[in-house]
Order: structure tokens, then sequence, then C-alpha cells
């Protein structure tokens, strides 16, 4: 799907507060009616450029203060398996892919004690991967791709969202 400015403005503010925005908010800012937005977000979820809406989890608060990356390599012709095996380990987060041919995977694990750890590692090494590397997690930033702002919103409104964006980026840390 090609993508216009009124799309990219919609994907930026959806990325910034899916939850707390509405249509008419939406609207207001890339400058089209919300139904338009609606319409556009409905595409947009149809083609599969919004894959889903994910909440943002401290897991330290919920009660899972152990984080851990592991970096693992499997065979480049079995990725696809490997993720999807990974995926079904009771603890792992999050798994990434990567290009290269060792280090290719990048798995994100919670847990509340370094059992937890121990359980995942054993898990992951009776599929059959190796573990290349494992860092326990201090915090994780995440913020919207800046290249989907609507040009219509001015240089200083547009410093004001960078700011906000700066402010929840903070807010995160503490």
């Amino acid at each position: 799907m090609e993508l216009d400015d009124v799309d990219r403005g919609i994907l930026h503010l959806l990325q910034r507060e899916a939850r707390h925005t509405t249509s008419q908010e939406i609207a207001d800012r890339v400058g089209v009616s919300a139904s338009t937005v609606r319409n556009r977000i409905d595409a947009l979820e149809a083609t599969g450029v919004i894959m889903g809406y994910h909440p943002e989890i401290d897991y330290e608060e919920a009660g899972y203060p152990l984080r851990t990356l592991f970096v693992v390599t499997a065979p480049p012709t079995e990725r696809d398996k490997a993720v999807k095996d990974l995926l079904e380990i009771n603890g792992v987060v999050d798994v990434s892919e990567t290009l290269t041919g060792v280090r290719n995977i990048h798995v994100e694990t919670v847990g509340t004690s370094t059992r937890d750890m121990v359980r995942i590692t054993n898990a992951i090494h009776e599929l059959g991967m190796k573990i290349e590397s494992s860092e326990i997690l201090r915090q994780r930033r995440v913020q919207p791709f800046n290249h989907f702002v609507h040009p219509d919103i001015g240089q200083e409104e547009q410093r004001d969202i960078d700011a906000m964006d700066r402010d929840d980026a903070e807010s995160v840390e503490e």
C-alpha cells in the first residue's frame, strides 16, 4: 500500500497514543473528516500496515522484575519454525529476527527469578538453538516513527509534538 500524507499523519498519531486519541482529534490534526480517518484506519488495518494495537506493559510493576535478552543462533532455513517455537516458551514476550547468519534471533523474556531464566535457557537449548549471549535489560524506550509526521503540521506544533514524545520517553524511564 502506498501511503499518502494523511495516512502517515494518522500512523504517527496512533503510535503516540492510539487508545486515548479519537478519530476527531486525528482528523483535526491531519486536516480531514473523522469519517475519512476511520476509513483510512480500516484500510490500513485491512492491508496489514496496522497489524494490531498492543499495550505497553511495565513488567516490573506487573510482578515480573527480571527481563532478559537472549541472542541466539538458529539455522537460517529453520528460523521461521524457530521463532514460532520460541514464542511458545512461557516467559518469552518478544522475538526479533536479524538478517545475519549467526546471532540471528533476539528473544526478550520476563520472569520473577533466576529459576525462570534457567527454565527458559533450557527450553531454548532443547529447541536446538545456541545461546550466543544473554543480557539483563534495564529499560526499553519506544517512540513514534517521526517520518509519519503530517506535512501540514506547522513547525511550532511539530516541536510541541516532539517535546511531548520526549516527555513521554522520560516518564517511561522513571
